[in-house]
Formats: C-alpha cells, structure tokens, sequence
C-alpha cells in the first residue's frame, strides 16, 4: 500500500509498503491519520453481479457482505462445478482441461460468462476489461483478493466502515475518526492521469519507461514523494514481482487524491443497481463499449 499524508496544500508520499494484517489495518491507518479522515483506494472488487444479486434476498451488498459471515464454506474455492452453489460460488481451486466461464456461470444458475461480470467489469472504450468477481484462476482473476478482503478486512469492520457507493458519494462518506473505502482499478486509473499504458505493469522496465508521466501527475496533484518513493519512481518500481504491487497501490492512491481534487466523480452513473449491489470504479464515468 501507498500512503499520503496532506498537509496545507500538498500531499506527502513516503514508499510503498506491506498491507501488513488485513484485520488491523483500518485500526492502524486511523491511528497514523490521528484523528483526520482515511480515504481508501482499494484494487478489489467490492459488489457483486447484478445478475447473481438478482437472485439475493439481500436488500443489498452491505446486508450480503454481513450475512457471509454466516455461511463457513462461502470463501472455500470449489473445485469442481458439482461443488458450486450461490452460497458457495468462487471457482475453480486448479486448471481442469476443457472448464469454462460459461459453465461456472451455468452451474449458478446465471445466463452466459458476461453474467459473472459486474458493469463496472466489463471492457470500455478507454481500458480492456477486468477479470469477472468469483473466477480464481490465472494473472487475470480477482476472486482470491475479494475472498482475502472480504473475509478478512470489510466484514469484521463492517459496523465502522463506509463503503463506497453503497453508503453515499464519496466526499460524503469523509468525516473524522473514520473510514472511507472504494474501489480503484489500476488500469482506469493511468487514463484518469494521462499516464501511457503502452507495454506491460508486469515489466520493470515499462514501469520506468513511464517515470515522467507519473512525476507529472504527482505535480498536479501536489503530491511530494520522499526519497524512496522518487526513487522506486525512476527505477520502476524494482526488479522482483512485487514491483507491479507497488506500482498498482501509487495509482491508486494518485486515483484517489484526484477524486478528491475535484478533477473525477466521486458518485456512479445514475442507475440504483451500482449504488445497491454492483458498485462502481471511483472516478470512472465511461460505460461499456457494447452499452451493455
């Protein structure tokens, strides 16, 4: 994780860091803030599929996010399709030669494999699309961090919390003492700062290619990195895997500070399914390329 502290106009940004325990880590992040709001950018999925919430009796992803509490075998991945349920829906634990998306979608009772995508998911005239909420398999999935996020951070804090949107615009969800949590895609967040996306995040030496454009947008935001940060800027980041990580979590937070700015949204387009269940990308206004 990244974090920025702000003081008069400016923001001061010390090096990435290890997440550390999910369970302390809005505990820990309230007591660095000493008493001033926490604006989270999170890179995870936080909603679910209106065509999954659909069948719900939830009246909301809040009420579904508590009551997953109650169900022990929710976050256990399925290893096969028998094993899927609604109750149990993330899938799969391993490769299995011929497993598709559309038969995980069939096996809960959904129509085809865009049924698992929430709209917010789905690829848009700016960015390709994000990888579906409850596939487990592969670079391009989401579900191990929901299952680790959500089991672990959100549903034992769910009582203090402010999840956007589902609790409100998110400059409205800021007061002291608490948490405002949203989610950031990395991928949306580099066409909100004009940053290049040409080349790999997984590749150190496209990271450092775009030192420049990142340096820039930490200008306008009157962000000032330390030297650790300035450092890992140039050199993209660093050479072992984690670098992506660390990459991910500065556009994050630099995604972050621009809602806060005044330079994107802070709400969602107006359709109730967002603000209820599927949630939405903070700053993002560009709707699916299909219009679907």
């Amino acid at each position: 994780m990244a974090v920025a502290k702000r003081s008069g106009a400016e923001w001061f940004l010390g090096a990435a860091r290890p997440v550390g325990d999910p369970a302390t880590l809005f505990d820990r992040l309230l007591n660095e803030a000493g008493g001033t709001p926490v604006a989270l950018g999170a890179d995870l999925p936080v909603g679910l599929p209106r065509a999954y919430a659909a069948r719900r009796p939830e009246a909301s992803f809040r009420d579904f996010l508590a009551r997953t509490a109650d169900w022990p075998d929710f976050y256990r991945v399925c290893a096969t399709l028998d094993d899927l349920r609604p109750e149990r829906p993330f899938y799969p634990t391993r490769g299995i030669k011929g497993m598709t998306r559309a038969a995980h979608a069939a096996a809960l009772g959904l129509g085809g494999p865009a049924a698992l995508s929430r709209l917010c998911d789905r690829a848009t005239a700016e960015r390709p699309a994000g990888a579906p909420l409850f596939w487990t398999l592969g670079a391009n999935q989401t579900g191990k961090a929901a299952i680790a996020a959500w089991r672990d951070m959100l549903v034992p804090a769910l009582a203090t919390v402010r999840l956007w949107p589902f609790d409100g615009p998110f400059l409205s969800l800021l007061a002291p003492g608490s948490v405002a949590l949203a989610e950031t895609y990395p991928a949306e967040a580099m066409r909100h700062l004009a940053i290049p996306t040409r080349g790999s995040k997984r590749r150190q030496s496209d990271r450092a290619a775009v030192a420049n454009p990142l340096r820039d947008a930490m200008a306008r935001l009157r962000i000032v990195p330390d030297a650790a940060m300035a450092i890992a800027v140039s050199d993209g980041f660093g050479p072992d895997a984690a670098g992506e990580d660390r990459f991910d979590c500065v556009l994050g937070l630099l995604c972050v500070i621009n809602v806060l700015a005044g330079n994107r949204p802070d709400d969602t387009p107006p359709d109730p399914w967002l603000t209820r269940w599927e949630g939405w990308v903070l700053g993002q206004t560009s709707l699916p390329a299909n219009g679907a």
